[in-house]
């Protein structure tokens, strides 16, 4: 029998970044959903039930995963109360509001021996997943200088939730946690970290561009998002002893998913040839340049690796104390900007 599913919320996140993964995956029912919108629910979900509030949801016994997908301000608070009802637990990024609350949840989990992972779907970008494996080659040798940016345009302040003066709003939460955990799962914890915070556009209540620099042993992380960039330059830069890797372009999946494509779809996850990163390296003492196909992105193995975990005991798809470590470097970035210095993680821990 397939895993029930909860979800809470049905805006851009719900509707376009979890709903169809979750149809989509083997193993997996979209069971119910907290919406106000049951029509919109049940015009692409028509077997679902749509629940009024989330107290309803955590009352349906048939309902074994919770998916919070609603706004930060309620991440823990929802996550708590389905963890308290017995269900298993998948939580919008950024994970909380603050590492204590992360804290406090992963040991809830612990205690009720339930499933608590996050949304970290970038891992499943298809220029992330060719970066890991590029790394895994060697062929830029030790790694000295790794960037990585998430630029935009949008030069108009909206009223959405994220760009009010909340707890856990602006982009070093929104489109930080994304590069925070991209880095984070490819070089582990930094020593030290450094950040600049800027409201760059004009009645900006919360900041809108970021410029984190993670220091390593040997090695420099420069994590950059601005809201005012017209003509992006490269998404990821890295250099090594032995190499060069230069990526431009998006992945596809979200702008896929919005136009109602999915996995099995053609072209999935498929990056254009103009974006294929260019590979400067050598190869017994023969300089080499060229380009690396992209490997296809595949948000849908989130939801295949929870299935896996739920059913047979195989590994979270995100462990939840990589999500709180990526709340830690938020904290301490916006520590580090409102004192304007260099901070080190061993001053975060005390």
């Amino acid at each position: 029998m397939a895993i029930q599913v909860g979800l809470i919320g049905f805006g851009l996140s719900g509707s376009v970044f979890h709903a169809p993964l979750i149809d989509w995956t083997e193993g997996l029912k979209l069971a119910a959903v907290v919406s106000s919108q049951p029509g919109k629910v049940n015009e692409s979900y028509p077997d679902a039930r749509v629940y009024p509030d989330v107290e309803a949801l955590l009352n349906d016994q048939d309902i074994q995963v919770v998916v919070v997908s609603s706004p930060n301000l309620t991440h823990y608070d929802y996550a708590t109360q389905a963890l308290e009802a017995g269900k298993h637990v998948v939580v919008e990024k950024p994970f909380t509001n603050s590492s204590e609350e992360a804290e406090r949840l992963i040991a809830l989990a612990r205690e009720k021996k339930l499933l608590l992972t996050v949304y970290h779907n970038r891992r499943w970008d298809n220029d992330f997943l060719t970066i890991s494996r590029l790394l895994d080659t060697r062929a830029l040798g030790n790694i000295s200088y790794y960037e990585a940016h998430f630029d935009r345009y949008r030069p108009e302040v909206t009223g959405r939730w994220r760009e009010q003066d909340l707890p856990g709003s602006g982009i070093l939460y929104d489109l930080g946690s994304h590069l925070i955990d991209q880095a984070l799962t490819l070089f582990g914890k930094p020593n030290t970290v450094w950040a600049d915070l800027r409201k760059e556009r004009r009645g900006g209540k919360v900041n809108d561009y970021f410029h984190l620099v993670l220091g390593y042993s040997d090695l420099r992380v420069v994590l950059h998002a601005g809201s005012l960039v017209r003509e992006p330059g490269p998404r990821f830069i890295l250099h090594g002893d032995r190499g060069s890797f230069i990526k431009h372009g998006f992945d596809p999946q979200e702008a896929q998913l919005r136009k109602g494509l999915g996995p099995g779809d053609t072209d999935w996850g498929r990056d254009a040839a103009v974006n294929y990163g260019r590979l400067t390296t050598d190869i017994g003492g023969l300089a080499v340049t060229g380009t690396v196909d992209t490997l296809n992105g595949s948000y849908e193995m989130f939801y295949r690796k929870l299935a896996d975990a739920i059913r047979y005991g195989g590994p979270s798809p995100v462990l939840a104390e990589d999500a709180r470590d990526v709340i830690r470097i938020i904290e301490l970035a916006m520590e580090s900007h409102s004192k304007g210095r260099v901070l080190t993680l061993e001053h975060r821990n005390r």
